[in-house]
């Protein structure tokens, strides 16, 4: 039983990375026709629709008062702050940037799990985050759109590492609230919370909508959005962080950029080049590595 947990819990994470990897491809296309907070709300409302229907089949969660305020705290930092600071700041710095810092997150993950939640880092896992964080730079790097003039503002790197810092927080707050209930309860309620959230700047973009502008293409790209990128994804990662502890969950997060790549080369038609698939192979590498002590036992327990 062991050995199937290990397999599902990682056979999550690489869902929630692929999920995860995919929509920035889709939200590229679902913003050609959606204002962004109204793309965000329409996510996560359809969702919670979604969560509400199971509520009502199979039973509303149950959560204390306390375990209440940690989901309002874990759907504040992700996808509360993390939406709004990441999209604010990409209007202030530039992509290539984004992407470095974003590649932060396991090492914020790893301090405040260990601050927070008592958790012990290896020495492997400390080079595997560094050896990501190198082929992160590798991707971004060589991409043929890149420039060395970086461009942007202190205030949009000040944005970008908010965003760091909530994702961080949320993983670590989710996997101490996991220790106790499933993903499906704190999924539900995280993306319940996360739509009342966001419908203050959805009711604020409303009145300038323009409805008729909405294509087939980018509804398709919501219906993603929706089904995959934010309840298969959440529901995943949830997952996972019942099982794993934080830190080694979030070197995952570091293949996004990987995944996204691809998609953008298969469905967008934007260049990869040789060096790119090197650098994606050293974030592989480096997440197998992260990841090697529970990989060991895996392959000892299937031995004996």
């Amino acid at each position: 039983m062991e050995e199937k947990n290990s397999v599902a819990t990682y056979l999550s994470l690489a869902g929630a990375v692929i999920f995860w990897g995919l929509s920035f491809v889709a939200t590229k296309i679902a913003l050609e026709s959606f204002p962004t907070f109204t793309l965000v709300f329409a996510r996560f409302g359809i969702a919670s629709c979604v969560f509400l229907i199971l509520m009502t089949r199979f039973g509303f969660p149950s959560f204390t008062r306390k375990e209440h305020a940690k989901l309002l705290l874990i759907a504040l930092f992700e996808p509360g702050l993390y939406f709004i600071f990441e999209t604010i700041g990409l209007q202030h710095t530039s992509a290539a940037k984004t992407a470095l810092i974003i590649a932060t997150i396991p090492i914020a993950v790893t301090v405040f799990g260990t601050l927070f939640i008592r958790e012990r880092v290896n020495t492997a896992s400390l080079v595997g985050i560094g050896i990501s964080f190198v082929g992160i730079a590798v991707l971004v790097v060589e991409d043929p759109q890149f420039s060395w003039d970086l461009g942007g503002s202190l205030l949009g790197d000040l944005l970008i590492f908010g965003a760091v810092i909530s994702a961080a927080l949320y993983m670590v707050c989710a996997r101490e609230l996991g220790r106790g209930h499933s993903a499906l309860e704190i999924t539900s309620l995280q993306t319940i919370y996360g739509a009342i959230f966001f419908a203050p700047a959805f009711l604020w973009e409303l009145p300038g909508i323009n409805w008729s502008a909405f294509t087939g293409r980018s509804v398709g790209a919501l219906v993603y959005l929706t089904l995959f990128a934010t309840i298969g994804a959440f529901l995943c990662y949830n997952y996972a962080l019942t099982k794993l502890p934080a830190f080694r969950a979030s070197i995952f997060i570091n293949c996004i950029p990987v995944v996204t790549a691809i998609g953008a080369w298969i469905m967008l038609g934007e260049t990869l080049t040789s060096l790119q698939i090197g650098g994606g192979a050293l974030v592989l590498f480096a997440v197998c590595l992260t990841n090697l002590p529970t990989l060991r036992e895996m392959e000892l327990k299937f031995e004996t």
